[in-house]
C-alpha cells in the first residue's frame, strides 16, 4: 500500500466476511458509506476466493466499494 492511500481499519481474524463462510480470507475488500465515514476512511471485510465477487459487487452496487488488496497488506490488530 502506498503512503498516499489511506489506510484501512485493522483486522482482527483473518476469515472470510461472507455469512456462514469459515474460509481463510485470501483478499481484503475496502469500502467505505460516504454518509457515515469520512473520505479517507477505510472499513475492511475479508473475502475467500469463492465470495470475493460476490462482496465486491454488494459493496459496488452501493457506491462502497473502493479497493480490493492481498490481505497480506493489512494491518491485522495484533499488529501485522
Amino acid at each position: 500500500m502506498t503512503d498516499t492511500a489511506a489506510a484501512p481499519d485493522p483486522v482482527a481474524e483473518l476469515v472470510c466476511s461472507a455469512r456462514g463462510c469459515r474460509q481463510d480470507a485470501t483478499w481484503g475488500l475496502l469500502w467505505n458509506n460516504p454518509r457515515l465515514h469520512a473520505p479517507e476512511r477505510r472499513k475492511v471485510w475479508l473475502a475467500c476466493p469463492d465470495h470475493r465477487e460476490q462482496l465486491e459487487q454488494f459493496l459496488g452496487v452501493r457506491g462502497f466499494h473502493r479497493s480490493t488488496v492481498p490481505v497480506g497488506e493489512l494491518e491485522t490488530s495484533s499488529g501485522r
